[in-house]
């Protein structure tokens, strides 16, 4: 059953963040979290949905390409893998190119030397990456720009100079801008508060006119949902409207997608840029 809603209009832009859960081969902790198993549920959910932008995480390659071709001929995907030569999960971008023009894009190491891939911040276990794209919306002329992120689970200050970085990039950005991905931390953490203190960015899942599920603890596990941490993360810059959001729950096939649940918004873009300053 689609979340999208039969209501909305034409120019409102849906975007959707979703860890896709890396394919871990042989080494699934169980049936329901192989790729194998997986990976038409994945397809079904987004041919169910169908958003505009979509921000994916821990997505290898062979994901990557699986999702994108699963989203269809007129879907384009930017970004790499996180590895010193663009291997390994990556945080993708894939964006329905009928309706948008890519203006720009980046990646960024989430570390000291965010130009060197492959390097780290401190502490963390692995290289972690932000993904940022300068979108043309060629139905009502907006421009915005997008970030996909995966901040780290384990290190406190790893995430907190990854934060650092997301809030800097957003703060020197002229457009309006939404930040999606999986931050490994809930909504009243330390990094979160940090995130979201300076006013530059809101929350959307609050921010949103409708939210038409429950607040879901967004790493399922591939359990029933329950109400719960929410470390999957839709945040906009004052300046976009959040028509509506949710977290989906849905089941395709028997089974989940992911080990994550995804969350999906609907968006209101202004029509000129604004500059946060």
């Amino acid at each position: 059953m689609s979340l999208r809603g039969d209501d909305e209009q034409a120019a409102s832009l849906r975007v959707m963040t979703f860890n896709l859960r890396r394919d871990m081969g042989d080494w699934s902790w169980c049936r329901a979290d192989r790729w194998s198993v997986r990976k038409h549920r994945v397809a079904a959910l987004l041919d169910t949905e169908r958003p505009a932008v979509l921000a994916a995480q821990e997505a290898l390659q062979r994901q990557a390409h699986f999702v994108r071709s699963s989203l269809g001929a007129g879907y384009g995907c930017l970004g790499r893998g996180r590895g010193k030569n663009g291997s390994g999960e990556g945080c993708p971008v894939f964006y329905d190119a009928e309706r948008l023009e890519v203006l720009d894009w980046q990646q960024f190491m989430l570390s000291e030397t965010p130009q060197e891939a492959g390097s780290r911040f401190g502490g963390a276990l692995f290289p972690r990456i932000m993904v940022s794209v300068e979108f043309r919306d060629r139905v009502s002329g907006s421009q915005f720009c997008f970030v996909n992120t995966h901040l780290d689970p384990l290190s406190r200050r790893a995430r907190l100079r990854s934060i650092e970085m997301i809030r800097a990039h957003v703060a020197s950005n002229k457009e309006p801008v939404v930040v999606a991905g999986d931050f490994n931390a809930g909504p009243h953490s330390e990094a979160m508060t940090a995130l979201l203190e300076n006013g530059h960015l809101i929350d959307a899942w609050h921010a949103a006119e409708k939210r038409t599920t429950p607040e879901y603890a967004t790493y399922a596990r591939y359990r029933p949902p329950q109400i719960g941490r929410r470390i999957d993360w839709i945040m906009t810059t004052p300046e976009i409207r959040v028509d509506s959001i949710a977290i989906n729950a849905a089941q395709f096939d028997g089974g989940w997608p992911s080990d994550h649940l995804p969350v999906q918004a609907t968006l209101d873009l202004p029509s000129r840029a604004v500059t946060h300053d």
